[in-house]
């Protein structure tokens, strides 16, 4: 029983076997813990069954416990490879109780399983506790039989634990074990403590206090037990060595890399595998953790990681990606304690081997001008921060890859410097932004991503989560809180809402907090591309900066948005096929009821070009095929045949969306770079319906549709009206569509005839009473005929006007017709006339009191019109006017 499995099943077992709930291990993205990067202590899954918010799962629990410690006030990067325990990835076995037992059943299990079950021998252990905590100095005497020079008093703050500034807190006891006279190192206490000789293996934290914010600490009602011991360094003491990465699961793993690229041959590249193999297992966890690599946050961390393993790799002589080819490995040793190391392993090679295919394409240019750079500095010497700014900038290079890459040479870089480039490159950016026409109220947001980063996205796979308050916004300006009735903008430092961003809008939702807040969020905006900033409206209490709260997005109308934004996507693609591959998106608009579409196309779409459209996508939408998610570079994503946005900025990595059937070329139907929130598989979309088109500008179309039960609302509704219209025509549905042609053509030939009747009636001057009354007179010495038709087709017009004048001989005619309460009028002057009488000009006489502009034509003839139809006697009385005066 000396694998490192094996002492994790006989730990698990052990406490299982008094008592205690076997927990599974969280995932290494924390649920409840806002203010962590990653798990980092056994205890953090119980954070909130210790402070009373949750209960706890059971009075009695155990685990083992996956932690990294890559990030924040954890951070055992640096140290990683070239000491004997410092790892980003590590292993916490620990048993808890919930009020239940307190410090002296904690201490006999503990001095049971190492000295009973184990069989480690009493006098390589050494206990410490707090200086004061006299109950466990007299326990450890008791049950162990040490004797008092081995139960050593400490005074310093690694023997009393603390949740935060206030809470539960207590003494701790550690357990040590001497691995002998011939390593250096002094017990705990002693001036030589950090010495590898001995080595701690577990603490029992003892929760007995309450510190109040005033300063007091009382005793809690209930105290309870927290420990932890590393497997890792259990392990190195029951296989016998001193030094973790010589156990059983680092042997393996770094047998593995060396039967791909060659045995180590000195210590600098024995370090080097022990990287390649600590850094594997924090990437390959974190990633099927779900963490994937990227520029800011939790991905940006691991994506260190990645490089940091990769450059070494690199410096061992690897030729070829390696990283990808050592996670069989890691499945084999961990996969059966872990089986989400087996569920993801696909996704963990292919990202491995994608990463490191990406980063070696600027390694080599990076790790040259390092050495061009340095070239002539000898040891003791420190780089410019500008030229580690420029790695940074230009290669990728993080700031602690150039100082890892220094280190074997006794270089140093200036940090100093380095920030300092870092700062000017910032001013240049927010002076180029603001140069741009922005509102200075941007300001505020530069300073918010100065200080505290890019906000983290967690909505891709959650629609709530925990987050920390790191600013409130109100009219331009931070304010430190905000109550009841006020509107502000919230920042968190994560959120499960989607920033309004690449024409999918923003999400709605919630925040809330247990102590009573409630607020609503109308929208989520994206500063800076950066910073998601909730639109929150405080509806019962109080917020402030700093608080931890409840993020919760509305989940019914993110299902919409995703809908509709995967149906553009489909769209694009259908449209790209019906009409050419000169289509391109123009701009788009996904909103929770409806998409919009603008694409390149220098001509109206035909009915059957939408019909095709339609039918193609509802095609793909059926068929129901999962959408995939990949990250790649830009290039590699477009050379792949993805298709990029308009206008879009893309950094190092994007993520490309791929959805709908294959098709030969094993491409699926649409692939896309997009940022935005999709469905899970096409099938979930349900239904598009395109519901208009349209012209945008010159050689911009637009496309309008619907999905879902959007879509389907809108066909019941045109159902429903089909259904009328078959009712009023006496017919059924199905032949409504015939009758009401028939109608129409009916209507049409009844309107032609009645023209007809009108237009005989017109000029046969009708009856004094007639709807067409012909008035002839004499005005100003010339003959005038006036007439107002009602229904009189316009185009008819012209052709009364020149019977009239034959009529009359010699003078001035007028006729106006009415239809639909618009006016059509002209003005006909007889030849022997048109010296005196201008057609044009009376005709605007008349047009102007119909409340029309103008009207042209000759001096002999001219038309116009207006839309007050019951001003056409008003308008011949102004011709008359005018031939009077």
């Amino acid at each position: 029983m000396t694998s490192t499995n094996d002492i994790r099943r006989s730990f698990l077992d052990f406490f299982a076997g008094r008592e205690h709930a076997e927990v599974p291990s969280a995932p290494l993205v924390p649920f409840s813990d806002p203010t962590l990067m990653f798990v980092n202590a056994g205890m953090v899954p119980f954070k909130n069954a210790f402070t009373g918010l949750e209960t706890p799962p059971a009075p009695r629990a155990t685990s083992s416990q996956k932690c990294v410690r890559a990030g924040g006030k954890h951070n055992d990067l640096d140290n990683v490879g070239y000491t004997a325990r410092h790892h980003t990835f590590f292993e916490m076995l620990g048993n808890f109780s919930f009020g239940d037992y307190f410090k002296e059943q904690a201490i006999a299990n503990a001095w049971n399983l190492l000295t009973r079950e184990w069989g480690l021998p009493k006098d390589r252990l050494t206990a410490t506790v707090f200086h004061d905590d006299d109950e466990a100095f007299d326990l450890w005497r008791k049950i162990s039989g040490l004797p008092e020079e081995r139960i050593i008093r400490i005074a310093t703050a690694d023997n009393f634990w603390s949740m935060g500034d206030t809470g539960p807190c207590g003494p701790c006891s550690e357990i040590f074990y001497d691995h002998g006279e011939h390593i250096p190192g002094g017990p705990p206490g002693s001036p030589d403590e950090d010495g590898d000789r001995f080595v701690e293996i577990w603490n029992l934290v003892f929760m007995q206090f309450d510190q109040r914010a005033d300063g007091e600490r009382t005793s809690l009602p209930k105290p309870s037990i927290d420990t932890g011991m590393g497997l890792e360094r259990i392990a190195a003491v029951m296989q016998g060595v001193h030094n973790n990465y010589e156990i059983d699961t680092f042997k393996a793993l770094i047998s593995a890399s060396e039967h791909l690229i060659g045995e180590a041959r000195n210590d600098e590249q024995l370090a080097s595998q022990r990287v390649i193999a600590d850094h594997l297992r924090s990437t390959s966890f974190l990633l099927a953790d779900g963490v994937l690599p990227s520029n800011e946050g939790r991905g940006y961390v691991l994506r260190r990681i990645m490089r940091r393993a990769m450059r070494h790799a690199h410096l061992l002589g690897a030729e070829q990606p390696l990283m990808h080819r050592l996670v069989p490995a890691l499945v084999s040793e961990m996969g059966q304690a872990f089986p989400e190391l087996q569920r993801g392993q696909a996704l963990i090679k292919e990202v491995l081997e994608r990463e490191e295919a990406q980063f070696r394409k600027t390694l080599d240019k990076g790790l040259r001008l390092l050495d061009e750079e340095t070239a002539d500095m000898q040891s003791g010497e420190q780089l410019p921060g500008e030229t580690a700014f420029k790695l940074y900038d230009t290669f990728g290079f993080p700031y602690d890859l150039t100082e890892d890459a220094l280190r074997s040479r006794g270089l140093t870089v200036d940090r100093e410097g380095f920030d300092t480039a870092m700062a000017e490159q910032k001013a240049a950016a927010r002076a180029a932004w603001k140069g741009s026409g922005e509102a200075a109220s941007d300001e505020v947001w530069f300073d918010l991503a100065d200080r505290e980063g890019a906000t983290e996205f967690t909505g891709y796979s959650a629609l709530g989560g925990e987050g920390r308050v790191v600013a409130l916004v109100k009219d331009g300006a931070e304010v430190e809180s905000a109550k009841t009735g006020d509107d502000v903008l919230l920042v968190a430092n994560q959120t499960p809402f989607y920033g309004e961003s690449g024409g999918q809008s923003g999400d709605s939702g919630r925040i809330w907090t247990p102590q009573g807040l409630e607020a609503a969020v109308g929208d989520t905006a994206k500063p800076l591309g950066r910073i998601h900033a909730h639109q929150v409206s405080v509806k019962k209490g109080e917020i402030s900066v700093g608080d931890v709260v409840h993020l919760e997005v509305d989940g019914d109308r993110r299902e919409r948005i995703k809908a509709n934004h995967s149906a553009t996507h489909l769209l694009h693609a259908a449209l790209r096929k019906r009409l050419g591959e000169h289509v391109t998106q123009k701009g788009s608009l996904v909103a929770e009821d409806r998409l919009r579409f603008d694409f390149s196309h220098p001509k109206a779409l035909t009915p059957d070009d939408i019909a095709a459209i339609e039918a193609e996508v509802n095609a793909e939408i059926r068929s129901n095929h999962n959408v995939t998610t990949g990250l790649m570079s830009p290039d590699d994503a477009v050379a792949e045949g993805a298709l990029a946005l308009f206008g879009e900025k893309y950094g190092d990595e994007v993520r490309v969306l791929s959805m709908g059937r294959p098709g030969d070329d094993g491409r699926h139907y649409s692939v896309e770079l997009c940022g935005g929130t999709h469905v899970e598989a096409t099938g979930d979309i349900a239904l598009l319906r395109i519901i208009s088109e349209s012209a945008v500008s010159s050689g911009v179309r637009r496309i309008e549709a619907l999905t879902g039960e959007a879509a389907r609302q809108w066909l019941v509704a045109r159902d429903e009206a089909l259904k009328a219209i078959a009712a009023v025509a006496k017919t059924s549905p199905d032949e409504a569509p015939a009758r009401v042609m028939t109608l129409i053509e009916e209507r049409k030939r009844l309107e032609k005839e009645l023209a007809e009747a009108k237009r005989e009636l017109a000029l046969a001057g009708g009856r004094s009473d007639g709807p067409a009354a012909t008035v002839q007179e004499e005005v100003g010495g010339v003959a005038f005929s006036a007439q107002a038709i009602e229904g009189l087709n316009p185009k008819e017009l012209r052709g009364l006007l020149d019977q009239a004048k034959t009529r009359l001989g010699s003078g001035v005619a007028a006729i106006v017709a009415v239809n639909d309460g618009r006016a059509a009028m002209a003005v006909a002057v007889t030849d022997d006339l048109t010296e005196t009488y201008d057609a044009v000009a009376l005709l605007r006489e008349g047009v102007a009191v119909l409340g029309g502009k103008g009207g042209g034509g000759r001096a002999d003839m001219a038309q116009g019109g207006g839309p007050d139809g019951s001003k056409a006697q008003d308008a011949l009385e102004a011709v008359r006017a005018a031939l009077a005066a």
